[in-house]
């Protein structure tokens, strides 16, 4: 596993190669030893998947709050998505910036969003899958949002948007008073 920074301070990707041969292929997604110095002392607590069914359709953009702020490790299985992550951090040099890549089973990439950053989607094939390796437990009541089309963030989603939750298209805008969230 290959490791890359991107332009927000502590956000990177990280890239597999697998081993292919006449049965098909293997590719480890997550190793431990290889991702310590950016896991830290965190461990791996859930594993969820998703299945989303539309090209255009946006997940996102999700947060925990501390204490349940969480580190995700996220891989597109199935199909291609649209992969951003928006710096929410206090104080950060990086704040409300947003870096975006495009993950596959192909490019075999995977984002590594830390503790502090919202994360959302968008499907660029239809019945697209990610894996999402979380080291926090989901906790409801920490939870937080920023909407797709937030004019203060303006993220460059790819393609129009064909489908998104109501729960998603109904967070509240981030207005100048807000301030960030602490990690």
């Amino acid at each position: 596993m290959k490791l890359f920074p991107t332009p927000l301070h502590g956000l990177h990707y990280v890239e597999s190669s697998s081993y292919r041969d006449l049965r098909g292929a293997f590719a480890r997604l997550f190793c431990a030893d290889d991702l310590e110095s950016l896991l830290g002392q965190r461990h791996i607590v859930h594993i969820n998947h998703s299945h989303t069914m539309k090209s255009g359709a946006i997940r996102g953009m999700h947060y925990q709050l501390h204490p349940y702020s969480e580190m995700k490790f996220v891989r597109c299985l199935k199909g291609k998505v649209w992969d951003v992550a928006l710096d929410l951090r206090t104080g950060s040099k990086t704040f409300l910036q947003w870096f975006g890549i495009e993950l596959t089973p192909d490019n075999e990439r995977m984002m590594v969003i830390p503790e502090g950053f919202a994360h959302g989607f968008q499907t660029l094939e239809p019945n697209s899958e990610l894996l999402y390796l979380h080291t926090a437990p989901y906790m409801p009541s920490h939870e937080g949002g920023v909407r797709y089309d937030d004019p203060r963030v303006s993220i460059k989603w790819p393609m129009s948007v064909s489908d998104i939750s109501s729960r998603d298209s109904q967070h509240v805008l981030l207005g100048d008073h807000f301030m960030g969230i602490t990690a």
